[in-house]
């Protein structure tokens, strides 16, 4: 791999449709055209703000290499560049598949395999 560890979010439904169809087209994807994806610092963060519903997600890791072009740097929160994706991720794209359960707690930490 090369560059930094990048990831997409999804749920173990959505990720068992897109092993089916053989890509994931997230909800948004149509409206905002891109694929919201955050580095491994940033995970943390995303599940907190933007998925504090679920308590289980397949994080998709990605090599950045694979992605080309279509792989952009931008800023989503002021001073925070998040990497999108303008394009779906083909299942080919996913290098690994990574388990993510909330702790009975509440909190968010990430699986000891990846840190």
């Amino acid at each position: 791999m090369s560059g930094p560890r990048i990831f997409h979010l999804t749920t173990p439904e959505a990720w068992a449709e897109a092993e089916r169809a053989g890509r994931v087209v997230p909800a948004g994807f149509e409206h905002e055209g891109f694929v919201h994806c955050s580095t491994l610092e940033q995970l943390t963060g995303t599940i907190s703000r933007h998925l504090a519903g679920e308590d289980e997600l397949r994080l998709l890791e990605l090599d950045p290499a694979d992605l080309g072009e279509d792989l952009r740097w931008e800023e989503s929160r002021p001073g925070e560049v998040y990497p999108h994706l303008y394009r779906p991720i083909e299942t080919a794209d996913v290098r690994a598949v990574w388990t993510w359960h909330r702790d009975p707690d509440g909190a968010v930490r990430l699986p000891s395999e990846l840190t």
